[in-house]
């Protein structure tokens, strides 16, 4: 596994969209460490924030996280990178297969335009995880993001598809969605809206929009598979897709082809 070590807390927010390991597997050292990465006109480059170790493998480690670290695994395609610590915004921006693991916590729009793979970030997540950047037409577009802590607003924002698993959420969880999935525990004030299509299967909720209306209790084959879907990311989600659930259709202000699952009761 290749290693990038962060030498002390960088002097301002470095871009690493670049530093796939497929990428860095054809470099020397040398090479690797002449990278830009700096957002400045300091112009840094890898090897001035960095000690590097590269082995030539589909693996990157990076050791000492950091909230200006941002767009880490951006365009990912194969392999794994690891992180170990926090994230700056845009975590794996654009990714299309691969594996990002983060034990610390993220900022915005982590997993936005995610096409393939799967991102898990063990801590909390900033606003619009899984989200569009402002002006964009979709957030999450295939992929699997998993956050063990709290997300914030926004969760999910013009998701287009894919999985999005939360602890928790702030206000506004699945707003704009255009379709896909997000299971979490407690959310905010006014899930779902403006969402078009999707599904948000929640533990509890805050203020519900008046354009969300009850359309009793249905045996949906989509929570069946979903429930297998959820079993190895987590058992207690796996368990509230298979509980007997209220449903409520919405946001009828839109489309309305969304949906909002809760448990009876």
């Amino acid at each position: 596994m290749s290693t990038l070590t962060l030498r002390q807390a960088p002097p301002e927010r470095l871009d690493l969209s670049g530093l796939t390991p497929a990428r860095l597997a054809g470099l020397s050292e040398a090479e690797a460490a002449r990278l830009p990465i700096g957002t400045s006109r300091r112009g840094l480059v890898l090897g001035d924030c960095f000690a590097l170790s590269l082995d030539g493998t589909e693996d990157l480690r990076i050791v000492g996280g950091s909230d200006r670290l941002d767009r880490v695994g951006a365009g990912l395609a194969r392999g794994t990178v690891v992180v170990e610590g926090d994230v700056g915004q845009r975590l794996g921006e654009g990714m299309t297969g691969g594996a990002i693991r983060v034990s610390g916590a993220a900022g915005p729009f982590a997993g936005t335009a995610a096409k393939g793979g799967t991102i898990a970030v063990a801590g909390d997540a900033g606003a619009s995880a899984g989200g569009a950047l402002h002006g964009a037409m979709g957030g999450l577009d295939g992929a699997t993001l998993v956050i063990g802590g709290r997300a914030g607003e926004r969760l999910g924002d013009r998701m287009r598809a894919g999985l999005i698993v939360a602890e928790a959420a702030g206000d506004h969880a699945g707003a704009r969605m255009i379709a896909g999935t997000i299971v979490a525990g407690a959310v905010g004030d006014h899930p779902g809206y403006g969402m078009r299509r999707g599904t948000l299967l929640v533990e509890r909720h805050g203020a519900l929009l008046p354009t969300f209306v009850e359309t009793g209790t249905q045996d949906l084959v989509f929570l069946r598979l979903l429930a297998k879907a959820l079993e190895p990311v987590s058992a207690r989600f796996a368990g509230l897709a298979r509980a007997r659930l209220a449903r409520r259709s919405g946001d009828l202000a839109t489309l309305g082809k969304g949906e909002l699952l809760t448990p009876l009761g």
